[in-house]
């Protein structure tokens, strides 16, 4: 009899397959679920897809871009509805997923890997609300900057909530190990953490009153979330060595490191650049001089930082063509271009304080390719949907398999056995 495997929370996979497939058991098999029938596998972890396509759009923008040329703000306008409308298309599907299929919704939120992505809805609204500051505050009248102030700070209570609540959940079941430590540990603080490109993006057309707060909640924000993720990379820098990289499957994930150095560098650099020069004298009577020294301040602490995110990165890129042969499709794939959507606009916005026209032009070399694989990931995400490698039993995000299983497994395949493959 061919051996099966067990991973070491096989317990908790057998009963978060129960309750997120209540209705698929005794369909007929799974060669004869209908796509509907497929939505019960409809994770959190699609909206990675609204949330890259939204960074994408704010990488597009003609105030963004260092080299902009006549129709780039019309893409970015054209990629910012498509965003709008996957997030929207996303949010129907995994609303009647919960609808349809009792119990799923609790048992996303409690299921060891599904509940890491609960948060890439927010992620998602980041991209979507800083977006606006790009496309539509500067083509609309006031009502909008108002509109704007109001998103932030929700906005900014939402994700606080998520970020305390969804960290809550996970340590009240621990059932994850650090052997199967990925950077998607940090996803659920990621939201909060934005409040700070949020805010940067959009404290520029607030009036000094309000952009202050907005600005020093943003601060506040961008500090927790990368304290949190210097905590986490701790952890994940300790499983590397231990157990090396993630299995073939979750290295695409590697690259989630890859943002929060690259964010916080975007951060700091447009929090001081959008503090006004005359508002209250906080921190002394000559209101020009004090904005010049946060600047330097913030762009010096910025390339400190983007350095991080440059190591991840090429680490990241290492690990994954090492892996290529073995690499299958998952929604993880997203993280080729969201994370590095931030490393990007933070690259471009250092070539830009430093007047570096040779780092602009990296910034813009980056752009083309981050646009390549924006086409290559969607491609390959349609294909993945059409051959049943997602929206299928045992293959998403609410299966969870240990990577030092995964790797037995793997090694059985080798060997021409297959088994009975995942239990």
């Amino acid at each position: 009899m061919a051996p099966r495997f067990r991973v070491q929370n096989a317990a908790v996979d057998e009963q978060a397959s129960e309750q997120a497939t209540p209705e698929l058991k005794g369909i007929g098999g799974p060669t004869k679920s209908s796509l509907l029938d497929r939505l019960a596998h409809f994770t959190w972890a699609w909206f990675t897809l609204p949330m890259a396509t939204g960074g994408m759009s704010l990488l597009l923008s003609s105030q963004t871009q260092p080299h902009a040329f006549d129709g780039l703000q019309t893409i970015g306008k054209i990629v910012y509805l498509w965003a709008l409308f996957l997030f929207t298309s996303v949010a129907i599907c995994i609303t009647y997923r919960f609808k349809r299929f009792p119990g799923t919704f609790t048992a996303s939120l409690t299921h060891p890997t599904e509940s890491l992505f609960a948060a890439t809805p927010l992620l998602s609204l980041a991209s979507i609300i800083a977006a606006i500051a790009r496309y539509g505050i500067p083509s609309c009248g006031p009502w909008l900057i108002v509109a704007y102030r109001i998103l932030f700070w929700m906005y900014f209570a939402i994700s606080f909530v998520a970020a305390v609540g969804l960290y809550f959940l996970l340590f009240t079941s621990p059932a994850l190990k650090l052997s199967d430590m990925t950077p998607a540990w940090d996803l659920p603080i990621f939201p909060f953490m934005l409040s700070g490109t949020v805010a940067s993006v959009g404290a520029p057309f607030q009036p000094p009153a309000h952009a202050v707060p907005m600005i020093i909640a943003a601060l506040a924000a961008q500090g927790l979330g990368m304290l949190m993720s210097m905590m986490m990379y701790s952890n994940y820098i300790h499983r590397m060595v231990q157990y090396g990289f993630p299995s073939p499957s979750a290295r695409a994930g590697m690259f989630i490191a890859v943002g929060p150095p690259s964010f916080t560098a975007l951060a700091l650099i447009g929090l001081a650049e959008a503090f006004p020069t005359s508002y209250h004298p906080y921190f002394g009577d000559n209101g020009e001089t004090i904005t010049v020294v946060l600047k330097a301040v913030a762009t010096m602490t910025g390339v400190f930082i983007w350095a991080l995110s440059l190591w991840f990165f090429c680490i990241s890129v290492l690990a994954c063509v090492a892996a290529r042969a073995e690499m299958r499709f998952r929604l993880n794939w997203w993280a080729f271009v969201f994370p590095n959507v931030g490393f990007t606009i933070a690259t471009i916005s250092i070539g830009r304080v430093f007047r570096s026209e040779a780092v602009e032009w990296v910034g813009s070399g980056m752009t083309l390719l981050l646009v390549a694989t924006y086409l290559a990931v969607g491609t390959s995400h349609v294909k993945a949907v059409l051959r049943r490698d997602i929206l299928w039993e045992g293959k998403d995000e609410d299966t969870y398999w240990g990577e030092r299983d995964h790797k037995m497994e793997r090694l059985v395949e080798k060997g021409g056995d297959m088994g009975q493959g995942r239990v």
